[in-house]
């Protein structure tokens, strides 16, 4: 009878205890406003992450915690990241989440031919960095000084492409990720063609960002970067319009004044290239600069629709000048 007894106890006590474990995995937390932010780290363990997450309030139990993601099997499944949590879920809603990767993510997309400085407003337009900030680090932060990158900072040496960052994430990681991407480019193989062109990784893409401010339509590429390098090996200056206009915040003023600016961009008075990356070139503009077609032209000009007349020397040049002009005069006739 005493061990019937002390049985039901036992029984009794282990179904408040799973009673008791039920009720603190089920029960929701209040809703809060605004959301709580909790970031789980890369590596970080299960207890550590419930600790986290039961200071923040967004669970009631960091035991009952462990316990459920280690007996449904999630516990090894969460994902690192910055979380918000609005509150309001028990315990199995707010794993799901953490298995999901429901954090948060602003998704951004960089084009080519931005400047640094022009990418920081993108990013602050987009809610992740404040671009005063970025701007302070691409030029001086730990990184560019760290890949020796100079005065100019990591102009140019930014990949162009649809990354996904946290709003959390700062300057710096910002930079690492875009960096990482344009290392990625420089595969042996281009550094192979780089040593056959003469050529280091700043010249390069300074060459590159150069195509692809001049360039609008994509196969023109490889010959406008022909030109350009015919020129540089006769000695004559680029005369490129975008050199001229280039400054850190972007384009500002029209090329018919810029290019009467003497400057260390401007290749109207040096026949060479700028000392760095006039903007952050595309992998298209990067490849046309490893690999220019074969031409003899020395010269181009633009059309209304972004193509460009090519010559093989002044006088035609000066021809295809008249050519454009007097297609954009007949055009404003015609809307007149």
């Amino acid at each position: 009878m005493r061990t019937a007894s002390v049985t039901l106890v036992a029984a009794a006590l282990i179904l408040s205890a799973a009673a008791t474990v039920c009720y603190l995995i089920i029960r929701p937390t209040p809703v809060f406003a605004p959301p709580r932010i909790v970031s789980v780290e890369k590596g970080e363990s299960l207890a550590s992450a419930a600790r986290r997450l039961s200071r923040s309030g967004v669970i009631t139990n960091p035991l009952a915690f462990i316990l459920y993601a280690e007996l449904t099997g999630q516990a090894r499944r969460i994902k690192p990241g910055d979380y918000a949590f609005k509150g309001g879920e028990g315990i199995p809603r707010v794993v799901n989440h953490l298995v999901n990767g429901d954090f948060m993510i602003i998704s951004v997309t960089i084009p080519e031919g931005m400047t640094v400085h022009q990418i920081g407003e993108r990013l602050q337009a987009s809610g992740v960095v404040c671009d005063s900030m970025f701007d302070q680090v691409a030029l001086h932060g730990p990184l560019t000084q760290a890949l020796g990158l100079g005065v100019l900072g990591v102009e140019g040496f930014l990949f162009p492409a649809t990354y996904r960052f946290s709003p959390l994430t700062t300057s710096g990681q910002i930079l690492a990720a875009m960096l990482e991407r344009f290392y990625s480019v420089l595969t042996p193989q281009v550094e192979g063609r780089m040593f056959q062109l003469g050529m280091n990784a700043r010249q390069l893409v300074t060459m590159a960002s150069i195509i692809e401010k001049e360039a609008r339509v994509p196969g023109e590429r490889p010959i406008i970067a022909s030109v350009l390098y015919n020129r540089l090996a006769r000695g004559m200056p680029l005369q490129s319009d975008p050199t001229a206009q280039y400054n850190y915040a972007g384009e500002v003023e029209p090329a018919a004044a810029a290019i009467r600016v003497r400057s260390a961009f401007n290749t109207y008075s040096i026949p060479d290239l700028p000392p760095g990356p006039i903007a952050n070139p595309g992998l298209d503009s990067i490849q046309a600069a490893l690999y220019p077609a074969h031409t003899e032209y020395l010269y181009f000009v633009a059309r209304q629709d972004g193509t460009h007349i090519f010559s093989h020397s002044l006088s035609e040049h000066e021809r295809a000048i008249d050519e454009v002009k007097r297609s954009v005069e007949s055009g404003h006739s015609k809307q007149g």
